[in-house]
């Protein structure tokens, strides 16, 4: 059993460099303070994975299920709550029954069966699937007494306070339709991308893009010769056919981005915004709430580079908002 104190285990995991290991890499000594006034009530481990062709978290889950459970427990004494949940989507079926059987063992943690939902592995998605709150605009997800965590985060936390251990390697998804044998890979951070595919039997000879990521948040490199790096979760290497885009057309009001939206926002209105430079709009359009899913764009009949627009008056607000912070 752990001795350690919550704020030794915090110390631990700050030391080790260990960040969140869905993509999105924040500091997890940092989600593990919450600011004053707002107190953790319940851990949530996103164990759902729900980017299409990814399955490094479900590999984790099926080789350490007993290392992730210790884990668990590590970051429930960290922010001192009994309670802790991992959401697995029952496409994993076998990652449900394994943890279900281990977790017996370890009070206070339950495994969640969830609906096979994208994007639900998006922090207020997942808080609002486990727990039924929402998290209000411009919040922090703590506000809902959540700290979620993704299962890779998990495992490493428990490599570092149990066996000092810093965040050295990680598991990455090589995979993509043409591959010849898809796999995943414990890698040391920095391991050139190149050296994985070749492991997995080289690019495809009808190769058209190489994605770091998923194929909905991920990004196209230019060049296989790149470095992993801590948030790196997956290489999908599309066929041509497949990452052909169609000619951007056209808005023709369908409004299907905005059903599509699980942020409720209007990506048609932000897409123009953005084409046209209008950040203080974007602003005002809560365009901050965005949490770059692509569902928008996907959904897109006429082809629009919705998310694309998203992204970049994204960062164009958020460095606004940040200007205006230091002049204060």
């Amino acid at each position: 059993d752990c001795t350690l104190s919550s704020k030794e285990i915090v110390d631990k995991i700050a030391a080790a460099g260990i960040v969140g290991l869905g993509g999105a890499t924040f500091p997890t000594q940092v989600k593990l303070m919450p600011p004053p006034g707002s107190k953790a009530e319940i851990i949530i481990i996103n164990a759902v994975e729900c980017e299409p062709y990814l399955t490094s978290d479900h590999s984790l889950m099926m080789e350490k299920g007993e290392q992730i459970l210790v884990g668990v427990t590590l970051l429930m004494k960290a922010v001192n709550v009994n309670k802790a949940v991992i959401g697995i989507e029952n496409n994993k079926p076998d990652a449900i029954a394994h943890l279900t059987k281990l977790a017996a063992a370890y009070p206070g943690i339950e495994v969640m069966p969830l609906k096979v939902q994208y994007p639900q592995g998006g922090e207020k998605q997942l808080i609002d699937a486990i727990t039924k709150r929402q998290v209000a605009s411009g919040a922090l997800p703590i506000s809902t007494g959540a700290v979620v965590q993704n299962v890779g985060t998990a495992f490493a936390v428990y490599e570092a306070v149990q066996k000092n251990k810093p965040l050295f390697e990680r598991v990455i998804t090589v995979t993509g339709k043409s591959v010849a044998n898809p796999s995943n890979f414990l890698a040391r951070i920095g391991t050139p991308m190149k050296q994985l595919i070749d492991a997995c039997g080289g690019l495809p000879e009808d190769t058209g893009k190489v994605i770091g990521g998923g194929p909905m948040m991920g990004k196209a490199l230019v060049n296989i010769e790149v470095p992993t790096a801590k948030g790196s979760s997956g290489i999908l290497i599309m066929n041509r056919k497949e990452a052909k885009r169609g000619e951007a057309q056209t808005c023709i009001r369908c409004a299907k981005c905005v059903s599509a939206c699980p942020m409720g926002l209007e990506p048609y209105l932000l897409g123009a915004l953005s084409e046209n430079g209008d950040f203080e709009t974007m602003e005002k359009e809560r365009i901050m709430d965005c949490i770059e899913c692509g569902s928008c764009q996907f959904t897109c009949p006429a082809n629009r580079p919705l998310l694309d627009y998203c992204r970049l008056g994204k960062g164009k607000v958020g460095a606004m908002i940040r200007a205006r912070q230091a002049k204060k």
